[in-house]
């Protein structure tokens, strides 16, 4: 049952290919040429023959910056870094003490 299947896919692709390549190709022709009356008619009605001034009533709002935000973003910041400094200065303290790799520290004084 199973090369039976494959062997109807395989032919149906192979004459479904045929089928389509068969069919006649169309010519391609190009849009008919526009007079210069007919080119500026289309260039006036796309830029601004709108039939009504409705897009003339609309003012665009701009929001205002939020400085209430931007005031406690900064705050929180100035508030962060004395801690952060403080814990980056204590880590990097406990890790050069630490530091077991090589003859620095503790170990060249005792084996001296």
């Amino acid at each position: 049952m199973r090369p039976l299947s494959q062997l109807m896919i395989v032919s149906a692709l192979l004459f479904g290919g045929a089928a389509l390549a068969g069919r006649p190709v169309n010519e391609f022709q190009p849009p008919p040429e526009m007079t210069k009356e007919q080119r500026d008619a289309n260039k006036a009605r796309e830029l601004g023959g709108n039939i009504n001034s409705y897009n003339r009533d609309i003012q665009i709002e701009e929001t205002p910056i939020p400085w209430a935000a931007l005031g406690l973003g900064a705050l929180v910041l100035l508030a962060a870094v004395p801690f952060g400094w403080r814990a980056y200065r204590n880590t990097s303290q406990e890790i050069a003490e630490a530091n077991t790799f090589g003859n620095s520290g503790r170990r060249a004084e005792d084996e001296s």
